[in-house]
């Protein structure tokens, strides 16, 4: 009986041990939470040179495609693949042996002119003083003073046909149209060319100075006019032009904005524009895709954040966490505009003075209390 008195008051005892534990547990449940640590940042306006990254193509400064401008053998290659070239050098031969004779027959066409005119202006001479003393009929005498007209037509025919002659066999030697650098060759010695054929026997490019011909969407550029006639932007005399490289890395030349096309391109909607760079290392090729910052204007209030802080809702909207007055975290939908550095420029959405959360948002949620830890530029970031 004592037996069963005692472990009748060992259960007891336990059972009132665990009701007091579970009390306790229910009475810190209850307590509120502490607020979450969070690190963020003042918004702040500064003025901002606004800069847009647009792709492109690097064109040559001058480009000519070398062509026969008469048929013939080509008997001779004058010039090294892809090496400089300078305006009049000789980079091929034909052969001009039938041109030479087609000269030397029109010099001796020109002699039997010559002497057929001498004859005519002799006669024509003698008839006019005839005619005066009715020693010959008028009508001898025009037709004499015809003929000697004719004769003075065939001089002329005879010196046309030598200059032609004398241009053809010029055009024997191929001469570069432009200085610049040439390309590969499509003919060799012994090769057939004809007069002003489609293919061409080279290519020259000029490439210092070098043309990037950048294309920049319509409404993009409907947008930056809108913002430049409200205000928003200011605009800026500054016609530099940044390259950055197909491997990422910024070209150490900086170009000039020459022009902009007056057209959109129907297929892509998009608008033309040109710099000019420097290119004396050869670095930039034809062809080249490449990335350029221009600038489209000053920003006088610009708000910067960092691309971190900013997340995207279940819309797809852009969205900024800040610290409201009473310490709880509050959401606010924002407007984007482009990444300058590893900051996006809002427009819309935020306030100077607003209390950006840029550390620890993985860890609230909107409405939840915060405790906001304001971060320095030397502070390090998680």
């Amino acid at each position: 009986m004592h037996k069963a008195l005692k472990v009748a008051a060992v259960i007891s005892a336990a059972l009132w041990i665990t009701a007091c534990g579970q009390g306790d547990e229910n009475a810190q449940s209850q307590q509120p939470r502490p607020p979450t640590p969070v690190g963020v940042m003042t918004v702040e306006a500064i003025s901002q040179a606004i800069k847009v990254e647009l792709p492109g193509r690097s064109r040559a400064f001058l480009e000519a495609e070398v062509r026969p401008q008469v048929s013939g053998i080509i008997t001779k290659r004058a010039f090294t693949e892809g090496t400089e070239v300078k305006q009049g050098q000789s980079l091929y031969q034909i052969d001009a042996a039938t041109y030479k004779a087609a000269l030397v027959s029109a010099e001796a066409d020109l002699a039997s002119a010559n002497a057929g005119l001498a004859s005519a202006k002799a006669k024509a001479a003698r008839y006019a003083k005839l005619v005066k003393t009715n020693a010959v009929s008028k009508q001898d005498f025009d037709e004499t003073e015809a003929l000697f007209k004719e004769a003075q037509a065939s001089v002329t025919v005879a010196k046309a046909a030598i200059n032609t002659a004398t241009i053809n066999t010029e055009y024997t030697e191929v001469k570069a149209p432009i200085s610049g650098r040439i390309g590969k060759s499509s003919v060799t010695a012994g090769a057939l060319v004809t007069a002003n054929q489609s293919n061409t026997l080279a290519t020259i490019q000029q490439l210092d100075p070098i043309n990037i011909d950048i294309v920049q969407s319509s409404a993009q550029l409907l947008r930056l006019k809108a913002n430049l006639r409200s205000g928003q932007l200011l605009k800026s005399d500054n016609a530099k032009v940044t390259l950055l490289l197909e491997d990422g890395s910024t070209y150490d030349q900086q170009g000039t904005l020459q022009f902009a096309e007056v057209n959109v391109d129907e297929t892509t909607g998009s608008v033309t524009l040109r710099a000019e760079f420097p290119n004396p290392d050869g670095i930039l090729l034809p062809g080249m895709y490449v990335r350029a910052l221009l600038n489209a204007g000053q920003d006088p209030q610009a708000i910067l954040v960092p691309q971190r802080a900013i997340t995207r809702n279940s819309k797809g909207q852009a969205v900024a966490m800040i610290v409201n007055q009473d310490s709880n975290v509050e959401m606010r939908v924002v407007q984007t505009a482009e990444v300058i550095g590893h900051q996006w420029r809002i427009v819309d959405g935020l306030s100077v003075g607003d209390k950006l959360i840029v550390e620890g948002l993985q860890k609230i949620r909107p409405g939840a209390p915060v405790s906001a830890q304001v971060l320095t530029a030397d502070q390090p970031q998680k």
